[in-house]
């Protein structure tokens, strides 16, 4: 990619996506930092196009600039979690009921279909095709509900929580569960009972906060661990 003082929108929307799918695959974890020179290297963009790239993220609350230190991936506290996985409930419940009631035999079809190949990427191990397994549902999910609006708050949500996305997939037994939730969900819509759709979309939310939660106390009591010897070292001294 060439740079210039004003990059092209397209240029910059290049890097900008680059870097999300970087945070939802996981390959930049929580914390993480990151430099100029490092997000060039994995975007080919120049640096205004990665400053402008970087903003953007800011602005979803992927990254988190630090004063003197530059910008890192975002972590979200236990609170902060609790409070986005709510929203999500309610969102992604009124997109279920939306779907029931506006959603035709091809979004049914694509639900269930995308069910299947999550269930088959399961199986295989492939981590990879329970991400964009789970994407195609949701993308039914939102085409069938017709509410662009709605598709746009919910994939904001979907990003700030990328980390969880990316981490319960490696959780024992929760792509399982996982599979069984979306298929009620899809059950459901092509049923055409809008509070069953609702119900089942928020009982899928509420588990993987559930999860999300018990990996945030995971993650603390990890980081304590590892601040734990350096305390009593310098106690001692």
């Amino acid at each position: 990619m060439q740079d210039t003082e004003h990059p092209p929108a397209t240029v910059r929307q290049m890097a900008e996506e680059m870097l999300r799918a970087a945070i939802v695959a996981g390959d930049l974890q929580p914390g993480q930092r990151l430099t100029e020179r490092s997000l060039s290297a994995l975007t080919g963009a120049g640096r205004t196009t990665v400053r402008e790239a970087v903003r953007q993220l800011e602005s979803e609350g992927l990254l988190h600039s630090v004063p003197h230190r530059g910008p890192m991936v975002a972590v979200l506290s236990e609170p902060e979690a609790r409070d986005l996985y709510e929203l999500r409930a309610m969102l992604e419940g009124q997109a279920g009921r939306l779907c029931a009631l506006r959603g035709n035999m091809h979004h049914h079809a694509a639900l269930h279909m995308a069910v299947d190949a999550l269930d088959h990427a399961r199986q295989a191990g492939s981590m990879l095709g329970v991400l964009q397994a789970n994407t195609a549902f949701y993308e039914a999910l939102n085409d069938g509900a017709g509410n662009e609006a709605l598709r746009q708050a919910m994939l904001g949500l979907h990003n700030r929580l990328a980390f969880f996305r990316f981490s319960s997939t490696r959780w024992p037994g929760r792509s399982a569960q996982s599979v069984f939730e979306l298929r009620a969900i899809a059950d459901a819509v092509m049923l055409r009972d809008p509070a069953a759709a609702e119900a089942a979309c928020i009982h899928h939310i509420e588990a993987a906060a559930e999860l999300a939660l018990l990996l945030l106390a995971e993650r603390a009591r990890g980081a304590a661990l590892v601040r734990r010897p350096r305390r009593a070292a310098f106690e001692k001294a």
